[in-house]
């Protein structure tokens, strides 16, 4: 297995992003940012990539930034007189933030099955994805405060943007833990499985965008995703905008013929 921090693969239509620091709870250094940041560009742009399956090797999800790593980093950078050991916390932030920016903002369905626990800001990782299926056996927790940190990796906006603002106060100003059965009934993922089915049904969710109209749900997932962040208007019009070109597709018009024969037959 490669030593990347994180891994990517691409085949049929279906890109595979795997966090791979098994050993720091998949906790994301500066080379995995960097890493993060450059795939996400790569995913957005590619035209051969329809759908994205998230996951991650070993028994943690995702345990957030590695502190450690980047303490030592901003300690060299500081003593250097290259910058402030804030300064370089705050572009090490940045870059994790284009990457998740870039891939809310694609046309690529994303599916996330996570197998473990989750903690800080691997809770902003996480709900980059479109779709999350959870294992049984996972956890979900903030922990910020346990460091005397502040959330990150857009975690004060995608959680209450997941749970309602209660709940996510909830979770960040408290050291409560959700269970994965908890965090199902939150609304922070979206299915619950045994262990041993999660890949299979994340990958059978991420097949299936590639095998229907791969171009519809990509665009779907796009005006959903940036509906949020944009007035009404704004909204209505890309809507008009997008589902006219999606009309005039092969796709679409195959599909609307073949429907339009079911509906004469029934």
């Amino acid at each position: 297995m490669s030593d990347d921090a994180i891994l990517f693969e691409v085949e049929g239509g279906l890109a595979r992003l795997t966090l791979n620091r098994p050993s720091r709870l998949n906790a994301v250094d500066p080379d995995a940012i960097a890493r993060w940041q450059s795939l996400a560009h790569e995913i957005a742009e590619r035209d051969d990539i329809g759908a994205v399956l998230f996951d991650a090797n070993g028994r943690a999800f995702c345990a957030g930034g590695d502190v450690r790593a980047m303490s030592e980093l901003a300690a060299a950078a500081e003593s250097s007189g290259a910058e402030s050991a804030s300064a370089t916390i705050t572009a090490l932030a940045d870059a994790i933030h284009d990457g998740h920016r870039t891939l809310r903002e694609s046309s690529k369905p994303i599916v996330a099955a996570v197998q473990g626990p989750v903690a800080g800001g691997g809770l902003g990782f996480m709900l980059v994805a479109d779709l999350i299926i959870a294992s049984e056996q996972a956890t979900f927790a903030s922990r910020y405060a346990d460091v005397a940190l502040t959330p990150d990796c857009g975690v004060s906006t995608l959680l209450p943007e997941a749970v309602g603002t209660r709940r996510a106060l909830e979770l960040t100003l408290t050291s409560r833990t959700l269970t994965a059965a908890e965090a199902l009934d939150w609304g922070l993922v979206t299915e619950v499985v045994a262990p041993d089915a999660l890949e299979a049904r994340a990958r059978a969710i991420a097949q299936s965008w590639i095998d229907g109209a791969t171009a519809a749900f990509g665009q779907a997932k796009r005006l959903v995703r940036s509906g949020v962040t944009r007035d009404f208007q704004t909204a209505l019009d890309d809507e008009a905008r997008t589902i006219g070109a999606a009309f005039a597709t092969p796709e679409a018009s195959a599909r609307i013929a073949a429907f339009g024969r079911s509906s004469r037959s029934s």
